[in-house]
């Protein structure tokens, strides 16, 4: 009997939901063994009945075995839907780090609401001012961005800005095949091929607004540490696992660019800022050549990490 599978979007951009299209012949293997009563990207299906004039009250996600949620929770209606999901699924799994960490959309957490609205329907340069809306049918803002974990139990996380099909691919397998599925626990630098000298020459950070050193003609396993090179590499506290199973490299390294930190951080519950500026004082690295460290978090700004200034003063 095909297992039964539900899938909603969140506060996301369905980058995810085109990974799960790029598992590619994975997916047509699984395909005869899941059943998916509910993906609002492939199908419709009401929430509240399927003419949507309210023939429930409450809403309505089909009873399903593996419930598979994109995004974070930014409004009213992501919660309700994200509870429902949660009542009608045996098993969550937070897929992409939008889920998992607040991804993207979690850096708006440095500002207010109040803010925010003033910015986008006031003070844009290409916005003509308005009110802001407040019709009642639309779901009301929550105080900040979420990540799935803080309003519902989640049991398996898949980071990633998308994740890598592979360990989409793997989960699924894992749970067809009734055993715990076997992802990436180490960093970006623990499977990261490029030259590293540790010679502790490295004293301060620079944006990359500069190549990197590299020649073009030979293998990334030729190149030297992008972090060594005074890039602001973030593969020492990010997860690796965005090769997936076989590459050569991490993306982001084989197109001899620092780490961005999307797959977010090592530990589901560790902190990339602190960690980051934590090694690079271990080894002597001016932290203060680190000229916007909220960036630092431009993936993993939910959990309570991004705040708004006044707050963070405090």
């Amino acid at each position: 009997m095909p297992v039964k599978v539900a899938e909603e979007w969140l506060n996301s951009c369905s980058g995810c939901e085109i990974a799960i299209l790029n598992l590619g012949e994975t997916l047509l293997e699984v395909l005869p063994h899941l059943e998916f009563v509910h993906i609002p990207v492939l199908m419709d299906h009401k929430y509240f009945g399927q003419t949507g004039a309210g023939d429930t009250h409450h809403i309505d996600i089909p009873k399903a075995t593996v419930g598979i949620i994109t995004g974070g929770i930014r409004n009213q209606e992501h919660l309700e839907i994200a509870a429902a999901m949660r009542q009608a699924c045996d098993v969550i799994i937070a897929l992409g780090t939008c889920a998992t960490h607040g991804g993207i959309p979690a850096l708006i957490n440095q500002w207010h609401n109040e803010e925010l609205f003033e910015r986008y329907y006031r003070t844009s340069e290409t916005t003509d001012a308005h009110d802001t809306p407040s019709d009642p049918v639309l779901p009301a803002c929550l105080d900040r961005s979420y990540a799935l974990d803080e309003k519902i139990k989640v049991d398996i996380y898949l980071p990633g800005c998308p994740p890598h099909p592979d360990w989409i691919g793997e989960a699924i397998l894992a749970l067809l095949e009734g055993r715990p599925p076997q992802l990436p626990m180490k960093s970006v630098c623990d499977t990261c091929p490029t030259i590293k000298m540790g010679k502790g020459n490295l004293k301060h950070m620079n944006r990359f607004t500069r190549n990197a050193h590299y020649d073009p003609s030979k293998p990334v396993s030729e190149m030297h540490c992008l972090l060594e090179q005074g890039l602001q590499c973030m593969g020492p506290v990010t997860r690796g696992g965005c090769a997936g199973k076989h590459g050569e490299a991490p993306r982001c390294i084989l197109a001899r660019v620092p780490c961005q930190g999307c797959f977010g951080p090592v530990q589901q519950e560790g902190n990339q800022l602190l960690d980051y500026l934590n090694a690079l004082a271990s080894n002597k690295v001016d932290i203060k050549s680190i000229t916007e460290k909220s960036t630092l978090l431009e993936f993993s700004g939910a959990h309570g990490l991004l705040r708004p200034k006044a707050a963070r003063s405090r």
